[in-house]
């Protein structure tokens, strides 16, 4: 078998990414005054809880992506293309705060890591087992 520790690093980084931004959410309702379960209210607020939402939403098709590849494929590619999700990730994230246009770069490095995965994982697996 092989290992998957580099696969299980970057789940655990991603785990500790979004706990970051749900800090950082946080953060912006005491800053902003608006607390919680208000959402609304101040700019700065809204774009917090937008891009860790938009993150939560794209980890049910990263995660399963990263591990399909890296059992059908390779765990080391895995690794590479989930550390690269990571990357885009925080680059959307950093983006998102600062100026919403900005979170383009990170979209598109995130997205296209994740089409890799899982495109990767579906053809090779459709692949042996037509095979």
């Amino acid at each position: 078998m092989e290992p998957y520790y580099a696969v299980a690093i970057v789940t655990l980084l991603c785990s500790l990414m979004v706990f970051a931004m749900a800090l950082t959410v946080a953060r912006t309702h005491k800053a902003t005054g608006i607390l919680a379960p208000a959402m609304t209210g101040d700019p700065r607020l809204e774009r917090a809880v937008r891009a860790h939402s938009n993150t939560l939403e794209w980890i049910p098709v990263f995660l399963p992506s990263m591990w399909l590849f890296a059992i059908y494929w390779s765990a080391n590619w895995a690794a590479l293309f989930g550390a690269l999700w990571l990357i885009g990730r925080i680059a959307y994230f950093v983006g998102y705060l600062s100026d919403p246009p900005r979170r383009y770069p990170g979209f598109f490095i995130q997205a296209a890591a994740t089409f890799i995965l899982l495109l990767g994982a579906l053809g090779r697996i459709i692949y042996l087992m037509t095979a």
